[in-house]
């Protein structure tokens, strides 16, 4: 759990997957799932029919015909992989890149730039010294995404004896031997904390010029919340130290990840530059770390499904739309895959606002304001990131979820019952009393838990407890943040037609006419975030669309 000295708005999990066996894992998952054919071929173009999609063309398997298409590249459209003053045209190292859909994509109008990104060397675990290390532990309990986690986790270590195994692969839908290879949480493998020193970052400066970075080799912007050790000496030139977190990439795999150090230099400076930091005096560089630039598209040119406004029933996802890495992909992933299957099915499609989740935030940032350097998701990115908790996701989007249908009936019941206890809990603080004081207002004080009150209710779960606690102690923020909520949402309501001629709208000053042309708001809220746009011309469109609905 990061962040656990502030608030629970800002806090988060992080957990690591066994690189091995989680694709294992999902690879059955993918084969046991109905009516799912898996090609592995190199898309080279796509296919339309009337400014809709209709298919692509594969390299070995000829065209393969859709009614949707997600496309998904990751950092394999053109990708270059980029070691010192070597560029090899890869998508990751070892696989090929995809050259030739990038041409498809001119030709259809997409607006296309490049972006860069990175990866440190991989080292054997058996040559690091851990003893001139800081040992890293998991949290114990660990803290699951998934409600599912938990409930099995509770069913092996609250219970004396296990439930019947077979129970479990009913519970769990684990149907195949190997799927669940050890309960989660279990021997959980520590991660390692190191440094770099003076002698490292001499290494770096004296080698900058041949580094594909800083020789002249990236034409692409970097990611700039997760810079290369070349960026960190340069841009931090005062600090005489950064940090090296030595991550195990598996339970039986012997590479480690030395995050923090990823970089784009020659093969020989690498290793001279890992074996200058402590620990990893004798390391052995399995992997050399490299940079790897490639093709992305403005994410302006796509609407809050994640559909392209230029080729109907064409959706992007992940890195393609200028994001980094493996959250924010997921994300949008799961929008755009399951708005693909809406369309298809001929069903409304699925959308989430800033004022409902992150990926709301994420996506609405991306399509109204787009990118020129990979984007990160931050806590900081959302004005109502006291509701838009990881605690309380579950019952947030309930809603959603039962919209898409993609919860089990039992999970569903199971969360609003839960929803009930909380909020009959938190009303009952407010009416009992103990020494004239509510035990809402007791549990204010900063230093008390609801452990700590003089009549709580020792029946209740831990989940409940912790949204009550959250619930109370910030009731007054969270109204108000309610309050600024259903005051954008009310914009959020008020729809722009896609084909508004905003040439009509006199008023309008030059430049906001002009953004609003290039990024086809579709309603008033989104309008209100563009940049150029200000709180006037918003006043103007709504005054105008108004008065053409009469």
């Amino acid at each position: 759990m990061l962040n656990t000295r502030k608030g629970p708005a800002v806090q988060s999990n992080r957990i690591q997957c066994d690189k091995d066996l989680f694709p294992v894992r999902i690879q059955a998952v993918l084969d046991m799932q109905e009516n799912l054919d898996i090609c592995d071929d190199i898309v080279t173009s796509i296919r339309t029919k009337r400014g809709r999609i209709c298919g692509v063309m594969t390299r070995d398997s000829g065209e393969i015909s859709a009614d949707s298409v997600v496309i998904c590249t990751g950092t394999f459209l053109r990708g270059r992989v980029l070691i010192g003053m070597k560029s090899i045209k890869e998508g990751r190292m070892g696989e090929e890149s995809a050259e030739d859909l990038s041409k498809s994509f001119d030709r259809f109008g997409f607006k296309l730039g490049r972006l860069k990104t990175g990866t440190p060397p991989r080292i054997h675990r058996d040559s690091v010294n851990y003893s001139s290390m800081e040992e890293q532990p998991g949290d114990h309990p660990p803290p699951f995404f998934s409600r599912m986690a938990r409930l099995e986790w509770k069913m092996f270590h609250v219970e004396h004896s296990a439930p019947d195994p077979e129970e479990i692969r009913k519970m769990f839908h684990v149907e195949h031997p190997g799927l669940h290879p050890w309960m989660p949480g279990k021997d959980q493998v520590s991660c390692w904390l190191t440094h770099t020193n003076e002698n490292t970052h001499q290494i770096i400066s004296d080698n900058l010029k041949k580094s594909a970075m800083y020789g002249g080799m990236v034409e692409g912007t970097g990611v700039r919340y997760c810079p290369s050790i070349e960026d960190k000496i340069v841009k931090f030139s005062g600090r005489d130290s950064h940090h090296v977190f030595i991550e195990p990439e598996g339970r039986n795999n012997i590479r480690l990840y030395p995050n923090g150090t990823s970089n784009s230099l020659p093969e020989d400076v690498q290793e001279k530059m890992i074996r200058s930091i402590h620990g990893l005096e004798s390391a052995e560089i399995i992997r050399p770390g490299y940079a790897i630039e490639y093709d992305y598209a403005d994410p302006t040119q796509l609407f809050h499904t994640l559909e392209t406004k230029l080729v109907e029933n064409l959706f992007f996802a992940g890195q393609l739309n200028g994001t980094t890495g493996y959250e924010e992909a997921a994300g949008q992933g799961f929008v755009a895959g399951a708005n693909a299957a809406l369309k298809s099915l001929g069903r409304e499609p699925f959308t989430l606002s800033r004022n409902e989740s992150y990926i709301g935030v994420l996506i609405d940032d991306l399509v109204t304001k787009g990118t020129d350097e990979p984007y990160r998701m931050f806590t900081s990115r959302s004005e109502h990131r006291l509701t838009l908790r990881q605690d309380n996701a579950s019952f947030r989007l309930l809603e959603k979820s039962k919209q898409l249908g993609i919860v089990h009936p039992s999970e569903v019941s199971d969360i609003e019952k839960q929803w009930k206890g909380i909020q009959f809990e938190s009303d009952r603080l407010e009416k009992v009393f103990h020494d004239g004081k509510s035990l809402a207002q007791l549990l204010r004080q900063p230093e008390l838990l609801y452990k700590d009150l003089p009549q709580e209710n020792t029946g209740l779960s831990p989940e409940i407890i912790r949204q009550v606690e959250i619930e109370v102690k910030y009731k007054g923020y969270i109204k108000r943040e309610g309050e600024r909520i259903e005051a954008s949402r009310k914009q959020e309501h008020q729809k722009i037609p896609i084909d508004l001629d905003y040439d009509l709208v006199k008023s309008l000053r030059f430049e906001a006419r002009e953004k609003l042309k290039n990024i086809r708001p579709e309603n008033l809220g989104q309008a209100s975030r563009i940049s150029g746009v200000n709180p006037s011309d918003v006043s103007i469109l709504a005054m105008w669309l108004k008065r053409k609905s009469i």
